[in-house]
């Protein structure tokens, strides 16, 4: 009899499981298998951006940090709600003349889409918050949330439309398999076009002298640079939008490849630049390879991945110091060189290297040649409109906060908190010391030499 209870109820648990089985049909069944990788990709996706808000507390001081996580939860948050509301629709909806979806917002008539919204939701977000990297440390947060929904609104999903909607890019036979182009090129242009207008870091430059002005963790940056890589297998692979044995180990196999080619890379070229391995450009040698295949991952061989991987690598480097050095571009995590510079590399490598159609797989230089002015149109779209928006933003509310509030810290200003104890070293601004006048730093000096004084023993 004990036996008989546990099988009844076990056979009265099966027998639902064993009825829909017989019912569900094969097409269905593969219809559930598709739907599952796409939103497992998704999640992927949307913990990448932990890893964006890592990376970017990072490499900047720690008294901004609690402005960065925050800046990191709104973007997301704006880039769901406002792609739902309008973006969807311009990307995906009905195209008018090939520039822009002139229906589908709210999803009306695409409701048996939402998965596919879902993925492509964080992917806008995504692109958003490529710009906040570029921007740390100076930049309001009331003008980077209305630079947000500028971008998640309208820029990205008009570039959107034109590659992936059915737009005039696509009807040229413009390749951009996960986003190469469309998500980090249109960031990081974007940044550019804000980073431009918004102006250096305190201390960053002095007449001719580039300083450095250290992350406070590099280590939580590294953690950031980990959890992209790993999310990146969705970002790539979901892509495929089907769990297509064929085709999603391939892709997810040239991911790998070329952020390993990446990393290997930067660390040897800086190795031979610099006379040792640099860590921040190691790391960034890692995305670098990512940005890289992300056009091209579905089109190019193992090999193929490994050298665009390892090219992107070395580009980085350049690109970093020619930013920083040369056009005196502050981007406290490199992201405009990282998604950029290295998104256009991404662009064009599958002109050359995808294996139909590519240059050195005997596909002549037509794919090379539309691969390229993809890039100059989104470019001229992404810097007009960006430049406009931001021009706007700073003319009325200010994009940039005060002298006082950024040597105090965004976190204070913003937000009245901190996300750690102060310390001396965060304060690190490269200016003189008759700066105790401004707001914290002469309290700051004042604490912190109370800690160096002697102390009397008691016999």
């Amino acid at each position: 009899m004990k036996k008989i209870i546990p099988l009844s109820f076990l056979s009265i648990l099966l027998f639902p499981v064993a009825v829909s089985a017989q019912t569900v049909s094969p097409e269905a069944a593969i219809a559930s298998i598709d739907m599952a990788w796409v939103m497992i990709a998704a999640f992927l996706v949307f913990f990448m951006h932990a890893g964006f808000a890592m990376v970017e507390s990072g490499f900047t001081r720690s008294k901004n940090a609690l402005n960065i996580l925050m800046k990191n939860f709104m973007t997301i948050s704006i880039a769901s709600v406002l792609y739902f509301l309008v973006g969807y629709g311009i990307m995906f909806g009905t195209s008018g003349g090939g520039i822009i979806g002139i229906d589908g917002f709210l999803l009306t008539g695409h409701e048996d889409q939402i998965g596919f919204f879902v993925f492509q939701a964080v992917f806008a977000a995504t692109c958003a918050t490529i710009i906040s990297g570029a921007v740390a440390e100076r930049m309001k947060l009331s003008a980077y949330l209305i630079l947000t929904l500028l971008m998640t609104g309208l820029i990205y999903p008009i570039v959107g439309h034109w590659v992936w909607g059915g737009g005039w890019l696509s009807e040229l036979g413009f390749v951009d398999f996960a986003g190469s182009t469309v998500v980090h090129m249109t960031g990081a242009v974007g940044a550019l076009a804000t980073v431009m207008l918004l102006g250096p870091r305190l201390g960053k430059y002095t007449g001719d002298n580039v300083n450095v002005i250290q992350g406070h963790n590099i280590p939580l940056g590294a953690l950031g640079v980990f959890i992209l890589w790993f999310g990146w297998f969705g970002f790539n692979g979901g892509s495929t939008l089907v769990a297509d044995p064929s085709l999603v180990p391939s892709v997810i196999a040239a991911t790998l490849l070329s952020a390993s080619g990446g990393v290997i890379a930067s660390a040897l070229y800086s190795q031979l630049k610099y006379k040792r391995i640099d860590a921040s450009l190691t790391l960034n040698g890692a995305l670098a390879g990512l940005v890289g295949i992300t056009a091209g991952a579905a089109d190019l061989s193992a090999i193929g991945a490994i050298v665009t991987g390892f090219i992107a690598g070395i580009i980085l480097v350049e690109s970093v110091q020619l930013l920083d050095r040369v056009f005196k571009i502050d981007d406290p995590v490199g992201a405009i060189a990282v998604h950029g510079v290295c998104g256009v590399w991404g662009t064009l490598a599958v002109g050359l290297f995808a294996t139909n159609g590519g240059l050195f797989y005997g596909g002549g230089g037509e794919l090379l040649f539309i691969q390229t002015a993809g890039i100059v149109a989104v470019i001229a779209w992404t810097m007009a409109a960006t430049s406009i928006g931001v021009f706007i933003i700073k003319q009325t509310i200010g994009i940039r906060v005060s002298r006082r509030e950024e040597i105090a810290g965004l976190d204070f200003y913003e937000h009245g908190s901190s996300a750690y104890e102060s310390s001396s070293s965060i304060f690190n601004e490269n200016t003189p010391q008759t700066v105790d006048g401004d707001f914290g730093v002469g309290l700051l000096h004042r604490l912190n030499s109370i800690d160096h004084k002697p102390k009397k023993t008691v016999h």
